[in-house]
């Protein structure tokens, strides 16, 4: 989660995944579905538990089966943004939702592939929170295989938040993963703690033990952190300050890991971050990227949004047979109600397509698509030509709005257990490996290898255009300047790869066959 705080932490691995405390008690597996209001607050979940990030009223739920694309949330609070009216509508996605409005083609299911969440602490509910998700949308159940670094999983402590909020991580990843890929085996590869070192000894735990999988990371930590040696929750140095050898330890181990993947045939993805290009809600004033994002072995994932965004608003489509939202295109029946700030209990939506997206970049939650030159490496081959003066995520994007977020299932959440709106760009981590896991699916049946690092096959079709415009939605509009960056500090949106959303979003259907025809199988 993203709540501010000054000062570095280099011995912390943030999440960055951003949840908004929006609870939906309306689908069968919600036996106390009400239609009272209720108060929940946010906690950083790999920061100070005391820093809230948002609270907001909870309203009632929608009804049975795939819900309306509005969440029903009541008016948010403690918001830079206006104040807005109660009630108010955000917009909520549905795993149906992004799969059609990406493109994922319906003969691939991942089947026969791994996909390897890393994250620390474990959790106690993860496979029921699954299982309640698959059940509320219609998903096949799939047991998670849960394997922890060093053989012993530690001890989950319910009082600590910190690891309680890591759970909706959990959560979000694997849940995700499962439903881009729904016939692909999921392992949650536990880390020991959040802390930088325990997460690359992780990292590279789970690449020597699944091989030719597709590895998912949802943390990172700023690289002026572990430049400068500064610490947090004083996890290295009882002084709070990183050793020069810890430093080297952590990024010595994260560059072993990734650098056998890409030998080894293993993908691996990790969110760019969630607060822009300078990450100044946590107080920086230069660009500057996260790692594990930022290692040249990595495939970074940026965030977009819809477009048009609809916060405070509502879409005006009139008499026209679809609607867009931003993001997805669906079907403008009078059972969908998108016209409508309030949809009944019986709102049914269809979505049909894709509809269009801009740089994810949301003032009313502080919030950005991560994006920067590194401070460690050098541009890799694939980068060149690109007027770039070092290694610079993202490489590709995800849908990552607060506003048009994805549902996940959550029992230890603060409003007690339904589906909440997760976003950040944590979210197109598992995403994108779940689109890894169709390629490797497709690659197995043409005879061929796994597609591993992927980098230079993306790199590859960026530059191909007639490839390029089948296989990506270039998005050409914003930038990553997060609202309150004291220096204006961001990247434009342009024609071709940025450094505000890399490539773009995929269109996967066309882009899977791709990846396979020209990574290094």
């Amino acid at each position: 989660m993203g709540a501010p705080i000054q000062g570095g932490h280099c011995a912390v691995g943030i999440p960055i995944a951003v949840l908004v405390i929006l609870i939906l008690s309306s689908l069968p597996i919600f036996p106390d579905a009400t239609g009272a209001t209720s108060v929940a607050t946010t906690t950083a979940t790999g920061t100070s538990p005391s820093a809230p990030l948002a609270t907001m009223f909870v309203e009632k739920g929608l009804a049975n089966g795939q819900p309306s694309p509005y969440c029903n949330v009541g008016e948010f609070a403690n918001l830079t943004a206006a104040s807005l009216t109660n009630p108010y509508n955000v917009l909520c996605y549905t795993p149906q939702d992004l799969r059609t409005a990406y493109n994922f083609p319906n003969y691939l299911d991942g089947t026969g592939q791994t996909i390897v969440i890393v994250d620390p602490f474990g959790s106690p509910t993860v496979q029921a929170d699954l299982n309640a998700f698959d059940a509320a949308f219609h998903l096949p159940r799939t047991t998670i295989q849960i394997v922890c670094e060093g053989g012993v999983c530690p001890v989950f402590n319910s009082s600590d938040p910190i690891q309680v909020g890591s759970t909706s991580e959990i959560d979000q990843d694997t849940q995700w993963a499962h439903a881009m890929a729904p016939g692909a085996h999921i392992v949650l590869f536990v880390a020991r703690s959040d802390d930088d070192l325990s997460l690359e000894q992780a990292a590279l735990g789970a690449v020597v033990m699944f091989p030719h999988s597709i590895v998912s990371q949802s943390f990172g930590d700023f690289e002026p952190d572990m430049i400068q040696g500064t610490c947090f929750l004083l996890t290295d140095t009882p002084n709070g300050v990183c050793s020069p050898a810890y430093v080297r330890e952590t990024l010595a181990t994260g560059e072993a890991a990734y650098e056998l993947a890409a030998r080894e045939g293993t993908t691996v993805f990790a969110g760019s971050g969630d607060w822009g290009a300078d990450n100044s809600p946590f107080g920086y004033t230069t660009s500057n990227p996260l790692y594990p994002a930022s290692s040249p072995w990595v495939t970074a994932v940026g965030g977009t949004m819809g477009f048009p965004y609809y916060f405070g608003s509502i879409p005006s489509c009139g008499a026209s047979r679809t609607c867009s939202t931003g993001l997805v295109n669906f079907l403008n029946t009078p059972s969908c109600q998108l016209n409508t700030a309030s949809p009944t209990a019986t709102a049914r939506c269809t979505p049909v397509g894709y509809g269009d997206e801009q740089v994810w970049n949301e003032p009313a939650f502080d919030v950005a698509s991560g994006g920067a030159p590194s401070a460690f490496f050098g541009v890799p081959s694939y980068q060149r030509g690109l007027g770039l003066t070092a290694r610079t995520t993202p490489d590709v994007s995800f849908n990552a709005a607060g506003d048009g977020g994805v549902f996940i299932y959550w029992s230890l959440g603060g409003a007690g257990p339904g589906l909440y709106d997760a976003f950040g760009t944590s979210q197109g981590s598992p995403c994108w490996a779940g689109i890894a896991a169709l390629a490797d699916q497709l690659a197995a049946i043409e005879h061929r290898g796994t597609i591993g690092f992927i980098n230079p096959a993306l790199y590859e079709i960026g530059n191909s255009p007639w490839l390029y415009h089948r296989d990506f939605h270039d998005i050409t509009i914003g930038n990553n300047t997060v609202a309150g960056s004291p220096d204006n500090v961001g990247y434009n949106a342009g024609p071709g790869w940025d450094g505000a959303t890399g490539w773009g979003t995929p269109n996967v259907a066309n882009l899977v066959p791709d990846l396979v025809a020209l990574s290094g199988n």
